[in-house]
C-alpha cells in the first residue's frame, strides 16, 4: 500500500495530513506548501504568466496546470481543492476570475472579466444542517478550444462549453453549449449557430 493510500484509508491520519496542509478554517494552503511543494509538483508551461496578485488556492493532493504562452491576470483565484485545474496552451484568464476546480479549460480560450467558474457546489438536503457544513458536490466543468466567455458571467457544475462556442457577457450558464454557438443570458440560451455552409453565424 502507498503512502497516499494509507492516509486516505486512516480518518485520523487523512485528518492531521489536512491539518499539515491547510490552516484551519481556510481554504488555501500554508505557506511551506506554496514554497516548497507545489512548484515541483504542478506543471507551468513555457513563456506562462502568473500575475503576482494572483491568489493561487492549489494543493499538492489534485492536479493543476497552466499551458504554454497562457496567463493568470491579477485578482484571480484558482482553487484545486476538490477537483482538478487543468488550464491548456495560449489562453487568458482574466482579472479577478475565480475558477474552482474540477475544470480543464482548452487551447486559446479566452475569459474576460470577474468570470466565476467553479465545479463545486454544497449539498443543502438537510434542513437541521448548515449548508456550509454539508458534504462538498463536485461536477466536472470542461471548455474546449478557442472560446470566448464575457466578462462577468457564471458557468455553473457539469458544464461543457464546445469548441469555438462564445457565451455574451453577463451570463449564467446551466445547460452544456454547443461547439460553434452563442449563447447568451440567463440562464443561458443559444442565440446563434455557425452555418459552414453559408459560412456565416445564423440565428436560431
Amino acid at each position: 500500500m502507498s503512502l497516499i493510500s494509507a492516509i486516505k484509508s486512516n480518518p485520523e491520519l487523512k485528518k492531521f495530513a489536512h491539518w499539515l496542509l491547510i490552516p484551519p478554517r481556510q481554504a488555501r494552503p500554508r505557506l511551506w506548501v506554496r514554497l516548497f511543494v507545489n512548484p515541483f509538483i504542478h506543471k507551468i508551461g513555457k513563456r506562462a504568466v502568473i500575475r503576482f496578485n494572483t491568489r493561487m488556492d492549489v494543493f499538492p493532493f489534485n492536479n493543476f496546470a497552466l499551458g504554454s504562452n497562457s496567463i493568470i491576470e491579477d485578482f484571480a483565484t484558482i482553487n484545486n481543492g476538490v477537483g482538478d485545474v487543468l488550464i491548456g496552451n495560449n489562453t487568458g484568464i482574466g482579472l479577478s476570475n475565480v475558477i474552482i476546480g474540477p475544470v480543464k479549460i482548452g487551447n486559446y480560450v479566452m475569459l474576460a472579466q470577474n468570470i466565476v467558474v467553479s465545479g463545486l457546489n454544497h449539498a443543502y438536503d438537510d434542513v437541521t444542517t448548515p449548508p456550509r457544513i454539508q458534504k462538498v458536490v463536485t461536477r466536472q466543468i470542461i471548455i474546449e478550444d478557442n472560446v470566448w466567455i464575457g466578462a462577468n458571467s457564471v458557468i455553473t457544475a457539469g458544464v461543457t462549453i464546445g469548441k469555438q462556442a462564445v457565451i455574451g457577457a453577463g451570463s449564467v450558464v446551466t445547460k452544456d453549449v454547443p461547439s460553434y454557438c452563442v449563447a447568451v443570458g440567463n440562464p443561458a440560451r443559444v442565440i446563434k449557430k455557425y452555418d459552414f455552409e453559408t459560412g456565416s453565424w445564423q440565428k436560431v
